[in-house]
């Protein structure tokens, strides 16, 4: 059960760090140490993606051992029917790569944070006043900071956060522009590193991200 305390505790973490773990491991053993790696590092919200092999399995598993130290959620869910199954598996929070209102609405009756996709100011508008906690610009590749900067001038109480084109090289640039975090996936967590084992690699990788999330905010 998410009680409202524990929602808002939620939002105020992946609000503060500034930064979502977007990860497609292939079990719950594997991502129980990424997310250790992660939590090291500074980075706290981890989106397991439903791609993810046996993913409901792999967020109860990883829930149930990380909850205290990290926000477990849910990513790439594209109806109202899988927020409810991942949330009762212990999502925390809902990421789509679409706006669907019936998934908001699923979101607000179990207090799981709604994290809707959306790409033009319309969506995103109609996104955010359904009852969106934060709407991430998907993709974000070809719109570049730039776009946060034009849609937050009329829209300024929007909490938005770019997935696609994120990296080290970027991710300043996306938080001066305005946005209120990022959602970053192979460039934090690579598939090499995964491959590899290489936990203090991705350790370091989460550090320098918290670093520049903020630097960024220090320079606004």
């Amino acid at each position: 059960m998410i009680t409202p305390q524990r929602r808002d505790r939620n939002l105020q973490i992946i609000l503060d760090t500034g930064i979502i773990a977007v990860i497609r491991a292939q079990s719950s053993e594997q991502l129980v140490d990424v997310v250790k790696a992660l939590r090291e590092g500074g980075v706290k919200a981890i989106e397991v993606t439903m791609t993810t092999p046996n993913a409901l399995e792999v967020i109860r598993q990883v829930s149930a051992l990380m909850k205290e130290d990290c926000v477990i959620g849910v990513g790439t869910v594209l109806d109202p029917e899988t927020a409810r199954a991942a949330i009762l598996a212990g999502a925390e929070f809902v990421v789509a790569p679409t706006l669907n209102l019936n998934t908001i609405h699923m979101c607000r009756r179990y207090s799981a944070l709604c994290v809707p996709g959306a790409y033009t100011p319309t969506e995103i508008l109609t996104a955010w006043e359904a009852g969106a906690d934060i709407v991430k610009v998907f993709p974000a590749t070809g719109l570049g900071p730039e776009y946060f900067k034009d849609i937050l001038g009329p829209l300024p109480q929007i909490r938005l956060s770019p997935t696609g084109g994120v990296s080290l090289e970027t991710v300043a640039a996306f938080i001066q522009a305005g946005a209120c975090g990022v959602a970053v996936g192979g460039n934090l967590v690579s598939k090499k590193a995964l491959a590899e084992k290489d936990w203090k690699g991705i350790t370091e990788t989460a550090r320098q991200f918290i670093q520049k999330i903020q630097e960024a905010r220090a320079k606004k």
